[in-house]
């Protein structure tokens, strides 16, 4: 007689770990997509996308071999994919390896090469490619997790753009439970990440909601009391006056102070048209500007989260009006006696705010009354996150969850205090979670009781998120609290709306609805191998040659890959990649046997792997400059290598002589008024390493930033130029910016045959100097770490002799570090024609 208790069936593949992985039918039909083109996978938050990108990774190891990446934009969620593969694949946990910024740029090139699976930060990755540390040629699959981020100039795109031009064998998964909010935006997501199938699952579908609960979302409505409505009133009369001025520019067309934030962009950009045009009336709109925006800010606070929060952004306003060299729109802002005695009336009210008392009340019907167990309220504000959870200790357990940022009157929390609060509450160690964005996107926080918005939040994207940490694996609820007559209304309504709007463009895009029930049978058919271990009969349709559905999706039974989780390893004719080439294939090559040229079927450009005969430049490029494009966009280029390192002086060296520091036009005039430190002292140390330093002034309007005469500016011109030697040039933009490095390296190296040097070739150093210089040029460790290694050992000799765990006390050496200087340190001289590079990294 069967047991009655059995535990339900589990999937099985060579790398997996037996018994792990309950086998449900969606998460296998994501995966048999995604596994054969690059595909768009949208699944529900909570359902699973992690485990469709582990069995797409496990199959593609298995068949293909190389490595695997999966990007993931925050640290906590990067740990948290990495401790579910390591207990999900039969991989050694050495072999799946944590990429962040806590990591060393050479301990990542070190570990990179033995790694199998690599887990990161967008951002840590672009900046190794862009560096030249690693190579994306040998991975075969790459998850991009939370793909909606995929927009704009996040690194998800340039990643992307890389992968596909470096890759032999490459297959993209792009994961998310809210893509985008139309149609266009999606579909811009999927172009930007080279995806060309969209695979979708919702509530709805048969076979997800066995998974899924109902969820009750409830909107409370919250009557503001009048003293509350008396400070808005009066900061909204302020807002209405400084639109009148804007009104007389001609860039406002209304004075009512809940003007859109399109309106308002639509203003910003008029006035910037008045700036280019030399209009000193742009200059004073754009400061009016700049302060109806801080006081919108202000309104916001105290109708929609309390009038705690707006007390401490009175407090900060107060203080950088305080500061050196303040704008003048914060110091309009807090000397206009309406808005200090609106500071004044916030700072007497002492009343509980009736969002207080509405959150105090649903937590207590939640934890007390109904039995629950986990509560999380979100709030988009840290001062209300901070001022919250100080209000709910009196009553509940509650810890707060904020980023990682601080600033002033707000301290942020570090990878290891989030990772903490997180165990801690799936531990249930305490039951009431406040946090703010940081906790949306895809964190493994655990099923909740109620998901309390402390506001509605205005993004499909976003609510969506929210929503998707209750009704997991009970009937969950959701509750949001609107404050009555505000813009948190018209918050409610808009996500509503832009959530159906998303709903009905993914059905849409999916393409294969009316599908799905017909390919559920053939499915299930399919899955029955899972058990046996049989082979099924893989005579369906490849990707791209007509079968199946008119998107490119087909059924389990057609998608060749699905059976493979059955333990059977060996390969069918079926089982060909999407190009049409075998697996081991190395080469692209044509009918006549000669190199295809450099075609791209991803429409994307072919990059070509650089020579090694001497043609390229390098540039080095210090790491804090990824904020512009430039070093992304010289690393684009065949004939050009870009080293990323933290800089002692300057932000891109292209010779031993020369040296660039690159400021906007904003950047330089600020650096003249005050900053850490100024323009001279940056270019003072440069010119000391390097004989000519050269100051790039990028963009327009030089003489026209802040209120600095002319004269002062041309000052300090002269002053770079004449007493300290520096080369002044101006470019336009950055394009102009990228251009200029660029043929500047090429002259130095190509036509003046000079080497690239960090440490440059000129002046006479101090002694602590000449002890930096030898120490960084221990296995090329740089300046940061070598300033390290003194302060912990004290003198040279010391460092010489220090074993490798001596090595390691010092901050910035690890593992891969400590190894390499003590290679370089204690191996024997063999003479100049031994060849070896002891692992130095060349780029």
């Amino acid at each position: 007689m069967a047991a009655t208790d059995e535990s339900p069936p589990s999937i099985e593949h060579p790398l997996l770990e037996s018994d792990f992985l309950e086998r449900r039918l969606y998460q296998l039909k994501l995966a048999g997509t995604a596994a054969n083109d690059h595909t768009l996978v949208c699944l529900p938050t909570g359902l699973g996308k992690t485990t469709v990108s582990l069995l797409v990774t496990a199959r593609r190891l298995d068949e293909v071999g190389g490595k695997s990446l999966m990007l993931a934009p925050t640290k906590p969620l990067v740990q948290q994919h990495a401790d579910f593969y390591r207990e999900a694949l039969q991989i050694p946990n050495e072999e799946i390896v944590v990429f962040t910024g806590d990591v060393s740029p050479d301990d990542r090139a070190a570990l990179w090469q033995d790694a199998t699976v690599v887990m990161a930060t967008p951002q840590v990755i672009e900046n190794d490619l862009v560096g030249s540390r690693v190579s994306l040629a040998d991975v075969t699959h790459i998850t991009f997790d939370e793909c909606h981020r995929a927009t704009g100039n996040y690194a998800y795109n340039y990643i992307a753009e890389r992968y596909h031009a470096d890759a032999t064998d490459p297959l993209v998964t792009g994961m998310s439970a809210s893509p985008g909010g139309d149609e266009e935006a999606i579909l811009e997501v999927c172009a930007n990440l080279g995806l060309r199938e969209v695979e979708v699952m919702t509530e709805d579908d048969a076979d997800v909601g066995e998974f899924t609960h109902d969820t009750d979302l409830e909107w409370e409505r919250i009557e503001l009391p009048d003293e509350v409505i008396e400070i808005r009133d009066a900061l909204n009369e302020v807002i209405s006056e400084r639109l009148e001025k804007l009104k007389e520019l001609g860039v406002a067309r209304s004075t009512r102070p809940d003007q859109s934030q399109k309106d308002l962009n639509r203003m910003r950009a008029e006035l910037q048209k008045l700036i280019n045009n030399d209009q000193s009336e742009g200059f004073k709109g754009m400061s009016v500007h700049a302060e109806i925006m801080k006081l919108r800010q202000a309104v916001t606070l105290v109708e929609t989260q309390s009038v705690e929060a707006l007390r401490r952004y009175f407090e900060r306003q107060r203080n950088q009006a305080r500061s050196s060299g303040a704008s003048k729109a914060s110091q309009r802002l807090v000397s206009d006696p309406r808005v200090r005695e609106a500071m004044r009336r916030a700072e007497s009210f002492d009343e509980l705010h009736p969002k207080y008392r509405k959150t105090r009340m649903l937590l207590a019907e939640t934890l007390g009354l109904e039995g629950g167990q986990r509560v999380i309220v979100f709030t988009e504000s840290r001062d209300t996150a901070e001022a919250l959870t100080e209000f709910l200790q009196s009553s509940f357990d509650a810890r707060r969850f904020v980023g990682q940022g601080n600033r002033e009157g707000s301290d942020g929390m570090t990878q290891t205090q989030q990772q903490d609060v997180l165990d801690d509450f799936r531990a249930g160690e305490f039951e009431v979670l406040v946090s703010t964005s940081v906790a949306e996107e895809g964190l493994d926080v655990p099923e909740v009781d109620l998901v309390l918005f402390y506001e509605p939040v205005p993004t499909a994207i976003r609510s969506i998120q929210r929503k998707g940490r209750t009704g997991r694996q009970s009937e969950g609820r959701v509750v949001v609290l609107m404050a009555e007559d505000t813009r948190d209304e018209a918050y409610f309504w808009i996500s509503r709306r832009r959530e159906k709007e998303m709903e009905s463009e993914l059905r849409e895009l999916k393409g294969m609805a009316s599908d799905l029930e017909a390919e559920l049978d053939d499915s299930q058919q399919s899955l029955a191998a899972f058990d046996t271990g049989a082979k099924v009969d893989g005579d369906g349709g490849k990707p791209g040659d007509g079968s199946g559905s008119s998107s490119g999706t087909q059924g389990v039974s057609q998608q060749p890959g699905l059976q493979d989780f059955a333990g059977d390893t060996d390969s069918s004719d079926d089982d060909e990649h999407d190009a049409g080439e075998s697996p081991d294939d190395e080469s692209n090559v044509d009918g006549s046997g000669e190199t295809a040229p450099a075609a791209d079927e991803h429409g994307q450009p072919e990059r070509h792997v650089p020579s090694a005969d001497g043609d390229t430049v390098e540039i080095v490029a210090d790491q804090r400059e990824m904020d512009a494009n430039i070093a992304r966009d010289l690393s684009r280029r065949e004939e050009i290598e870009i080293r990323l390192e933290t800089l002692e002086v300057g932000d891109y060296i292209c010779s031993d002589r020369v040296a660039v520091e690159r400021k906007s036009v904003a950047d330089f005039v600020d650096s003249l008024v005050g900053g850490d430190r100024s323009v001279f002292e940056q270019v003072g140390a440069m010119a000391r390493h390097y004989a000519r330093p050269v100051v790039v002034v990028e963009g327009e309007g030089l003489y026209e930033q802040r209120d600095i005469h002319p004269n002062a500016i041309r000052g300090a011109l002269s002053s770079l130029a004449v007493d300290f030697g520096a080369s002044i040039l101006r470019t336009e933009g950055e394009d102009d910016t990228t251009e200029l490095l660029a043929t500047i390296a090429k002259r130095e190296q190509q036509l003046e045959d000079r080497e690239v040097s960090v440490h440059g070739e000129k002046g006479t150093k101090t002694r602590s100097e000449q002890q930096e210089y030898v120490v960084s040029s221990i296995a090329e460790i740089g300046p940061v770490t070598a300033r390290s290694l003194l302060e912990e050992f004290g003198t040279v000799e010391a460092v010489m002799i220090a074993s490798e765990d001596e090595l390691q006390a010092a901050d910035g050496v690890g593992t891969v570090t400590a190894e390499r200087m003590r290679e370089v340190i204690g191996s024997p001289y063999t003479g100049a024609g031994d060849g070896s590079s002891a692992g130095s990294d060349s780029s």
